[in-house]
């Protein structure tokens, strides 16, 4: 058979926020499957936060997209060709070859997910996929949730904080507060998702906002945000608060380091612990992560939103906005 792929490739790498230049649509002819592996049709894409790094020619936890070569990332699709026992044609599958509308690939490095009448496909890239296994590792386990916390979520519209807010929320939080970036977002948080209180962060200083979000204090940050939010979260934290540190999406444009929180010394005094993680190292959490979050998201008590949008040649663009915050919830693009 002929397999006929449409990839962006990285033909740039940006000073500052990226551009649709940053990026090339390149139609190639693909090999056909050889043994162990299998052709997948991308049903949807996902574009995330961390793909900003991977941008840049520097060593990290997730290696940088090489220029003239495709981008990478999350994709859920279906089984097209399988030269694999294991997953057969027809199948939906999981992998990391996202950023195109096709892929070869062996099949070891796809993961077979249900197919169910009430699940929507793009679901396995959200509440079901990284996302949501962010969020309940970031709470559970780095920052050690208890019922009664008070928990503070910045970026909590995105779709790792909605889904930690609410997580803590079901789990028995004393309070859950987020930051958002507009007045619609607010109201999303209060309104749909169920949080206590949230404040949007363009109205004034992080630190003041924050406390009169959480006049009593806050013992668990989950920070997807940094900067100028982080350092008001360790100014707000109640005595033995713990801070899990997913991202910091409000520096990842910068050119140069911001400068780091200048209230360090509170950690000393509130005995304050602060931990940044990556949810790949937890594989073992798949388990207790279905029989929590896997049973909220079937009984609909946790609420998802996404913001779609259609065509792969839309993906710079969406990646873009999802950067800016344009989203609310995850972000997709659906190419079927």
């Amino acid at each position: 058979m002929s397999i006929t792929c449409h990839a962006f490739h990285l033909v740039s790498r940006p000073d500052g926020e990226p551009t649709e230049d940053n990026f090339r649509l390149v139609t190639s002819t693909l090999p056909d499957p050889g043994p162990g592996e299998i052709a997948v049709r991308n049903l949807a894409i996902s574009v995330d936060p961390y793909m900003r790094g991977r941008m840049r020619d520097e060593p990290s936890y997730a290696p940088p997209w090489q220029l003239e070569q495709p981008a990478q990332g999350g994709a859920v699709g279906e089984v097209i060709a399988s030269v694999d026992t294991d997953i057969p044609v027809g199948a939906l599958v999981v992998h990391n070859l996202g950023w195109r509308d096709v892929a070869v690939l062996p099949a070891d490095r796809a993961t077979r997910v249900a197919r169910r009448a009430d699940v929507s496909p793009t679901a396995y890239l959200g509440v079901l996929g990284m996302p949501g296994r962010t969020a309940y590792v970031g709470l559970t386990r780095i920052a050690r949730f208890q019922p009664g916390d008070r928990v503070f979520v910045s970026g909590a519209a995105g779709a790792v904080g909605s889904l930690a807010g609410q997580i803590a929320k079901l789990s028995g939080a004393g309070q859950v507060i987020g930051s958002a970036g507009s007045a619609a977002k607010v109201d999303h948080l209060l309104g749909d998702l169920g949080f206590d209180a949230a404040f949007d962060y363009h109205d004034g200083q992080a630190a003041d906002l924050l406390e009169k979000a959480a006049p009593e204090g806050v013992d668990v940050f989950f920070d997807n945000v940094g900067g100028e939010q982080l350092e008001a979260a360790i100014g707000r934290m109640n005595l033995g608060g713990r801070i899990a540190i997913c991202g910091a999406i409000s520096g990842y444009n910068q050119s140069r380091p911001q400068p780091g929180p200048s209230n360090l010394p509170l950690f000393i005094g509130k005995r304050l612990t602060m931990t940044g993680f990556l949810v790949g190292d937890h594989p073992d959490i798949a388990d207790e992560f279905e029989r929590s979050v896997g049973a909220w998201y079937a009984s609909g008590q946790l609420v998802v939103r996404e913001t779609v949008v259609h065509g792969l040649e839309n993906t710079p663009a969406a990646f873009i906005g999802m950067l800016r915050g344009e989203n609310t919830g995850k972000m997709i693009i659906r190419l079927d």
